[in-house]
């Protein structure tokens, strides 16, 4: 796995929801193939975007923070400006993806 490793969740939704600016809220696990195949992609466009909090969480069955944002599937992020959520990405595999997921979260407000 490359990047740093997701780690188990201690905000709550109220504290994502309260975060000033942008945000990706990124849910996977370490063991995940998906998420291990999508971090260089991830990273190498977020290095792009220093503007921008990132936040790995470890997610699992009965975890509140990814059942209050409906995850189903790894990794899955979730890209948010004050609170609000603007995009999101399910197991991205192109990073024109995810660089315009960051675009459309930048350019708001």
């Amino acid at each position: 796995m490359s990047g740093q490793p997701y780690v188990p969740e201690t905000l709550t939704r109220a504290d994502v929801n309260a975060l000033a600016g942008a945000s990706v809220i990124e849910f996977g696990t370490n063991w995940c193939g998906h998420c291990n195949a999508a971090q260089p992609l991830i990273g190498e466009v977020s290095a792009d975007y220093p503007q921008v909090r990132r936040l790995k969480i470890e997610d699992g069955s009965g975890r509140p923070l990814g059942r209050s944002f409906r995850v189903k599937l790894w990794p899955t992020l979730v890209f948010m400006r004050d609170g609000q959520e603007i995009t999101r990405l399910v197991r991205p595999t192109r990073a024109s993806d995810i660089e315009e997921a960051f675009e459309a979260l930048t350019q708001q407000g």
